[in-house]
């Protein structure tokens, strides 16, 4: 195998869920009375924990109407919105060929809180697919490197044994501050000339692209 350990990003890599998220993060400004952003800053920030997304958006914005903003946000993400959410094509017959591989290791590192990730679990059924997996509200935000660094250590895994995917530079970055080897997908919200200038191993242009190369083929 070609990593023993691959490392997943959800939203924009697994799952489309980008019109979901600018979505409710739109009217969740509105609804704290920020005003309104537009789909490509939201689409910027996707892969960030949740308060350094609104810090990011929002800047300057007070301790009050940033939690508001927080849990309109999640109200509208449960609750208030049903723009489809599903993965994309290949995804589940991608990642279940990699698991179907003697010693692969599997997870997912993501901006979303541990609540999210476990309900998108349950509701997708894929929890089992994957051996652990950090959440920035449980650990650091991506770009900075902990929830890797948590993971490689929790599954006994080298970092040179160890690769990253995901759609963005924080994915990316994160990655590469700690060596580790990070693969680029452009099906996402980063544009790939800003995916490039974080050095990825491969970027995969298509679902099927990705699993190949995961296999080594």
């Amino acid at each position: 195998m070609r990593y023993r350990l691959v490392i997943f990003d959800w939203d924009g890599t697994l799952m489309d869920s980008a019109a979901r998220i600018v979505d409710c993060m739109q009217a969740a400004s509105r609804d704290a009375g920020w005003g309104e952003l537009s789909a490509d800053a939201v689409r910027n920030i996707i892969g960030l924990g949740l308060p350094e997304a609104i810090a990011t958006l929002c800047p300057g914005i007070d301790p009050d109407r940033a939690e508001l903003l927080r849990s309109r946000y999640a109200w509208h993400f449960v609750e208030g919105n049903d723009t489809p959410m599903r993965f994309f094509a290949g995804v589940e017959a991608g990642v279940a060929g990699l698991r179907g591989r003697d010693g692969q290791r599997l997870a997912v590192a993501t901006g979303k809180s541990r609540r999210g990730l476990d309900r998108v679990f349950r509701d997708s059924d894929s929890g089992s697919w994957f051996h652990a997996s950090r959440t920035a509200d449980e650990t650091r935000s991506k770009p900075h490197p902990l929830m890797l660094e948590e993971l490689l250590e929790e599954l006994e895994v080298a970092v040179e044994e160890a690769v990253m995917v995901g759609d963005t530079e924080y994915d990316l970055e994160m990655a590469r501050a700690i060596g580790m080897d990070r693969v680029a997908v452009t099906w996402g919200v980063h544009a790939p000339e800003r995916l490039a200038a974080s050095q990825p191993a491969f970027t995969a242009e298509a679902v099927p692209e990705l699993f190949n190369w995961l296999q080594g083929r």
